[in-house]
């Protein structure tokens, strides 16, 4: 996390029957999706996702790493203070 964002976890469930957060899954945010994983479709859902979670621009979400995987490292720009708050509530 730094001055301009927050980066995070999250564990990618594909296929699910609606797009929505669902807890916590090993330690990190997991995120259902109802896109295949199939030429960017879920990870186009988790950007939509988390962007409506957290109150921003699906522009502002990028997926830093793990773009083919489950598990991903996800950027969200903006104010700090407020994307931390958000986060540490969708993990409690």
């Amino acid at each position: 996390m730094d001055d301009q964002g927050i980066e995070f976890e999250i564990h990618v469930r594909p296929g699910a029957s609606r797009c929505r957060l669902d807890g916590v899954h090993n330690g990190v945010l997991a995120v259902r999706v109802s896109a295949p994983p199939a030429d960017g479709q879920a990870n186009d859902a988790v950007r939509d996702v988390l962007a409506a979670a957290f109150g921003v621009r699906r522009s502002a979400v990028t997926i830093v790493r793990g773009s083919s995987s489950r598990r991903k490292q996800i950027r969200v720009e903006g104010d700090t203070a407020k994307l931390r708050l958000v986060y540490e509530l969708l993990l409690a």
